[in-house]
C-alpha cells in the first residue's frame, strides 16, 4: 500500500530556499512487460524511503493512471505541493476533498486553501482557511490559517509600489534549475549568487561500491560581471569555496568587501539535512581557504547569513531552527567578537520571529530585511522590512506588490545607495524558466527603484520692484534636530538663480542676503516624496538706503531744487534738500559754502545769469531765515557759463554721454535725437553747493535716496517750464509703441535693440467673487513689439494655477496667447496671484532671462 506523507510546517527540511527538483537517481532497469500497479507503488515507495520526491511522484501518478485508487490522490497532491507545484497541488487536493465525505483528509484543507493562495486565487483561498478554522484540528495550523487569511485579505486589494520595477536577470544567470542568494558588490559592477547552472534535469548516479555520486551535480557559488549587454556569462568559484562533495550557497559580503559568508550544506533526497555557515577572507583579487564560523553552527541548521550592526557591534544576522524558536525557521544574531569568533546566537524575539518561517535576512542602514510565512502576505514566503530604533525592532511591514508575488520571494538585499538590488522568486513572471513546474524553481530578479531627487532652485528679486536681483548670496541650512546640519552658500554676480542639490526627508532653511538689501528667509521640507521634485522658491530681498560722503572740492547736487516759470521761490519739494544743507552747516559750524545756480544755455546770456542769481538768492534767504549766518553762504548765479561735466554715474544712466565730456551748447546740438538734447539740458539746469572753508570731508546720511538696494535713483530732473517765454522747450518724440509696463523686468531700460518686447493687451484681470472649488480662465494675449525673436522658457505661478501657451517662436509683430486657469480648490480667501513668464531671452549684458508679470485676483465667497 502507498506510504503517507506528512507535510510539515518547517519548511526548511523541505528546502524551500535550497530545493533540487529535477535531481533524479537513476533507478534500475524495468522488465520490457509493462509494471504492474503493485510494482509501481513498490517503486514510488522505494523513492519515497530515498527522499527523491520527484521521481516518487512519477510513480504515484503512473500508478493513479492504472487503478484510479482514490488513497493515491491526496499522496500525489502532497507531493505536488513540496515540489512547489501549486497549481497541480490545488486541483489534486480539490479532488481529494471533493470525494472526502467521511472528512478523512480534512487537515489537507489548510495545504489546499495554501495552494489556491499561492495561484494568486485569493477568494477561494479565503473560503478555504475559514472552512479549516472551523474545522481544522492543529491548532498552530489553524493559528496560521488566521495569518494567511488576512494575507488574502491584503492582497486583493494591494496595489503594486510605484517606482520600482521587478525584471528577470536573464538566460546567462538564470538556469532552468534553481538560482539563490545574489549579492551585488562595487556598484552594479559584480555579482555572486548559487546555482546549479544547468538547463538539463540532474541525473544522480550512485557509485555503488563507495555510495556517493558519481557525477559533479551540487550548487555551487558564482560569479559574474556586469557588461553593457546586462550580466556577464558566471563562472564557478574554485574549490577553496566550492568544495566538492557540498551544495554551496546563501553568499553574501561584508560591507567592506573582504569577508564572504556562505553555506555548506548536504541534502537527503530533496531534504536539507545539515546546513553550516563558512567565512572566506579575501586576499588581493582571491578569496582564502574558508573556515566554519565559530559560535553560530551546531547540531541544527544554520543558513542565510548577513553582516550587520546592533547596539553599535557588528553582528552576523542568520536563520536557524534550533531549538527554543518560536516556529520553524527564525531569525538569530550573533555579537562579533573578534578573531572570526562571535557570541552565542540570540534570538530576534517574537516582533520578528512567528511560528511560521523567518528566512533570508539582509541589514542595511538600520533597516533589517527578510522573508516570511508567519506574517500576512499576498504569497508564500513574502519580504518584510523591519527598523530597529537603537533599542527594539518596529512592526515588520509587508514591502508590497511587485517586491512579493503569490509565490515564494526570499533573498532580498540592496545596494549601499538604495536603488538597485536583487531577489529570488519562482513566481510565473515574464522570462523565467523552469525545468518541471512552472513555480517549481527560482529565478533571480533584479530590483530598480526609481531615483528621487530633490533640487532647489531659488531666484533672488528685488522686493519693490520685482526686478531679478543680481549680485546676491544664498545660504541653504539643513535643520536636524540635533543640530549641526550641513550649510552650502552659493554667490551668483551675473544673474539671480541658484541651483542645490537636496537631501530626500530633511528640512531646509533658505536666507538670502545682497549689498544694501534686508535679508529674505523661509524654510521648506522635502519630506515624504514620491517622485522626483524641483523646489523653486522666490526670495524678495527689500532695498535698503545709502550713504555718501563730501569731500571739499566735490559740488553736491541739490537735484529737487526746482522753480516755477520765470520764478525764483523755493517749492515745498525743494526744501527737502535744503533741509539736508541745513544741517550740514548745523553739525559743522566753520563751514563756509558757495550756493551756486546754472541755466542751460538757451536764451541770453544777461537774462540766464540774472535768473540763476536770483535762485541762488532765494535758496540763500531759506538758509538764513533758519538761522545761518549770511557770512557763511555765498550765493552766485553762473547763468549758462559752467555746463555741466559728465560723471561716471551720468554716463552709466545715459549711455550717450561719456564720461568726461562737457555739455556745451556745441556738444548738444550734435547729439543725434531731440530727446537726447533735452535730457542734456535739463542735466545743464542744476543747483549746487561746494565747500569752501571748514571740514575737508563729510560723512552725511543721505535722507534722500541716491540708492535703494543696488539700485541708482533717478534724478528725477522735473521738466521746469522754459527758462524764457521766447523759448519754448522741445517735446520728447512719441514712444508709445515701445513704452515698458513696470511689471517687465525690462522696465526702466533706455536701450532696447535686441530683445523681444511683449505688449500685453491686459495685464491684470479680477475674476471677482470664487465659490471654493470653482475654475476660471482667461486668455491674456500678446504681441512681440520688439526687433528680436520671443520664446517663452517657461511660466511660474502657484499650485492653484496652470498654463498653457504656444511653445513656438513668436517673430517681431506677431501675437501669441497664455491661457491660465485657476482652481480656488485650497484657497480659503482671498487673493492677488502672480504669473511669471521666464523667456529664453536675456537682458542685454546679463546673463538673467527676460521676465513679464501677470496677475489676478479673486475673492472666495463665504
Amino acid at each position: 500500500m502507498a506510504c503517507k506523507i506528512e507535510t510539515s510546517m518547517k519548511k526548511s527540511l523541505y528546502l524551500p530556499a535550497f530545493l533540487f527538483l529535477g535531481i533524479c537517481t537513476s533507478l534500475p532497469a524495468q522488465p520490457l512487460n509493462r509494471a504492474t500497479y503493485n510494482t509501481m507503488i513498490q517503486l514510488a515507495e522505494e523513492q519515497m524511503a530515498k527522499k527523491d520526491y520527484y521521481r516518487a511522484l512519477e510513480w504515484y501518478e503512473k500508478a493513479y493512471d492504472e487503478s484510479q485508487d482514490r488513497e493515491l490522490v491526496i499522496l500525489i497532491a502532497d507531493l505536488h505541493y513540496m515540489l512547489r507545484d501549486y497549481r497541480k497541488a490545488a486541483r489534486w487536493y480539490g479532488r481529494a476533498l471533493r470525494r472526502d465525505r467521511e472528512r478523512k483528509y480534512a487537515e489537507k484543507r489548510f495545504e489546499y486553501a495554501r495552494a489556491l493562495k499561492m495561484n494568486g486565487e485569493y477568494d477561494e483561498a479565503i473560503g478555504e482557511f475559514d472552512a479549516y478554522i472551523q474545522e481544522g484540528k492543529d491548532p498552530v495550523k489553524k493559528a496560521l490559517a488566521e495569518i494567511e487569511k488576512a494575507g488574502c485579505e491584503w492582497a486583493t486589494l494591494a496595489q503594486p509600489v510605484e517606482g520600482v520595477t521587478i525584471s528577470n536577470a536573464g538566460k546567462k544567470i538564470n538556469s532552468k534549475n534553481s538560482e539563490y542568494s545574489p549579492f551585488l558588490v562595487d556598484g552594479m559592477k559584480e555579482m555572486y549568487f548559487a546555482s546549479f547552472h544547468t538547463d538539463d534535469i540532474i541525473e544522480l548516479e550512485i557509485n555503488e561500491e563507495e555510495g556517493e555520486a558519481a557525477t559533479d551535480y551540487e550548487a555551487k557559488i558564482y560569479r559574474a560581471e556586469r557588461t553593457d549587454d546586462g550580466w556577464g556569462e558566471p563562472t564557478a568559484l574554485p574549490e577553496t569555496i566550492n568544495r566538492p562533495g557540498f551544495f554551496h550557497g546563501n553568499v553574501t559580503l561584508s560591507p567592506d568587501g573582504r569577508r564572504m559568508f556562505f553555506t555548506r550544506q548536504k541534502v537527503s533526497g530533496n531534504v536539507l539535512t545539515e546546513s553550516k555557515i563558512y567565512v572566506s577572507e579575501k586576499s588581493g583579487n582571491r578569496w582564502g581557504a574558508a573556515h566554519e564560523v565559530k559560535g553560530v553552527n551546531g547540531n541544527w541548521i544554520a543558513k542565510s547569513p548577513a553582516v550587520g550592526e546592533l547596539f553599535g557591534n557588528e553582528v552576523l544576522y542568520f536563520a536557524s531552527d534550533m531549538d527554543g524558536g518560536f516556529g520553524g525557521l527564525d531569525i538569530y544574531y550573533a555579537t562579533y567578537k573578534g578573531n572570526g569568533e562571535y557570541a552565542d546566537p540570540v534570538n530576534l524575539g517574537p516582533t520578528i520571529n512567528t511560528i511560521g518561517d523567518e528566512d533570508t535576512p539582509f541589514y542595511r542602514d538600520g533597516m533589517l530585511y527578510f522573508s516570511s510565512t508567519g506574517h500576512p502576505g499576498m504569497g508564500g514566503f513574502d519580504i518584510f522590512q523591519s527598523p530597529w530604533d537603537g533599542s527594539k525592532w518596529g512592526e515588520p511591514q509587508n514591502m508590497g506588490k511587485g517586491y512579493n508575488s503569490p509565490a515564494d520571494d526570499l533573498f532580498f538585499m540592496i545596494d549601499k545607495e538604495g536603488y538597485h538590488g536583487f531577489l529570488v522568486s519562482n513566481r510565473a513572471a515574464e522570462g523565467a524558466r523552469s525545468v518541471h513546474s512552472r513555480t517549481c524553481c527560482n529565478d533571480i530578479y533584479n530590483v530598480s527603484l526609481k531615483k528621487i531627487e530633490a533640487n532647489l532652485v531659488a531666484m533672488t528679486f528685488d522686493a519693490d520692484t520685482k526686478e531679478p536681483l543680481s549680485g546676491a548670496t544664498v545660504q541653504l541650512i539643513e535643520l536636524l534636530e540635533e543640530g549641526g546640519g550641513q550649510t552650502q552658500s552659493q554667490t551668483n554676480d551675473k544673474g539671480n538663480a541658484f541651483n542645490f542639490p537636496l537631501t530626500l526627508d530633511r528640512a531646509y532653511r533658505i536666507i538670502a542676503t545682497a549689498e544694501n538689501y534686508e535679508p529674505d528667509t523661509l524654510e521648506f521640507n522635502t519630506v515624504g516624496l514620491l517622485d522626483s521634485k524641483t523646489f523653486e522658491h522666490m526670495l524678495n530681498l527689500k532695498p535698503l538706503p545709502k550713504f555718501i560722503t563730501i569731500t571739499r572740492e566735490e559740488p553736491f547736487e541739490l537735484e529737487n531744487i526746482y522753480y516755477d516759470f520765470d520764478d525764483d521761490k523755493i517749492l515745498p519739494d525743494a526744501e527737502k534738500d535744503l533741509q539736508v544743507l541745513y544741517e550740514l552747516m548745523t553739525q559743522y559750524p566753520d563751514m563756509v559754502i558757495e550756493l551756486s545756480s546754472h541755466t542751460d544755455a538757451r536764451g541770453t546770456d544777461a537774462y540766464n545769469r540774472d535768473l540763476s542769481q536770483r535762485r541762488a538768492e532765494s535758496a540763500r534767504r531759506w538758509l538764513l531765515n533758519k538761522g545761518i549766518a549770511r557770512r557763511r553762504i555765498i550765493a552766485r548765479g553762473y547763468g549758462e557759463t559752467v555746463p555741466k561735466t559728465v560723471t561716471a554715474k551720468l554716463a552709466a544712466r545715459y549711455p550717450f554721454l561719456k564720461e568726461g565730456d562737457v555739455l556745451t551748447e556745441e556738444y548738444i546740438e550734435q547729439l543725434a535725437t531731440e530727446e537726447q538734447k533735452e535730457i542734456a539740458h535739463q542735466i545743464n539746469r542744476r543747483t549746487e553747493f561746494k565747500i569752501l572753508e571748514g571740514p575737508t570731508s563729510i560723512k552725511v546720511e543721505e535722507k534722500r535716496l541716491i540708492q535703494i538696494g543696488n539700485r541708482q535713483v533717478e534724478e528725477n530732473v522735473k521738466p521746469p517750464k522754459n527758462d524764457k517765454q521766447t523759448l519754448p522747450q522741445t517735446a520728447p518724440p512719441n514712444h508709445d509703441t515701445l513704452k515698458i509696463h513696470p511689471y517687465s523686468s525690462l522696465y526702466g531700460r533706455k536701450d532696447l535693440r535686441g530683445v523681444p518686447i511683449m505688449h500685453f493687451e491686459e495685464r491684470t484681470v479680477d475674476f471677482g467673487t470664487v465659490k471654493r472649488g470653482e475654475k476660471r480662465q482667461h486668455t491674456f494675449r500678446f504681441t512681440n513689439r520688439g526687433d528680436t525673436e520671443l520664446v517663452i522658457d517657461f511660466i511660474q505661478a502657484c499650485e492653484c494655477t496652470t498654463t498653457d501657451y504656444s511653445r513656438k517662436r513668436v517673430a517681431p509683430g506677431e501675437s501669441g496667447e497664455i491661457f491660465v486657469t485657476f482652481d480656488s480648490t485650497e484657497k480659503e480667501t482671498g487673493e492677488t496671484i502672480d504669473v511669471e513668464i521666464f523667456l529664453q531671452n536675456l537682458e542685454p549684458d546679463t546673463e538673467v532671462p527676460i521676465i513679464e508679470r501677470l496677475q489676478y485676483s479673486f475673492e472666495i465667497e463665504q
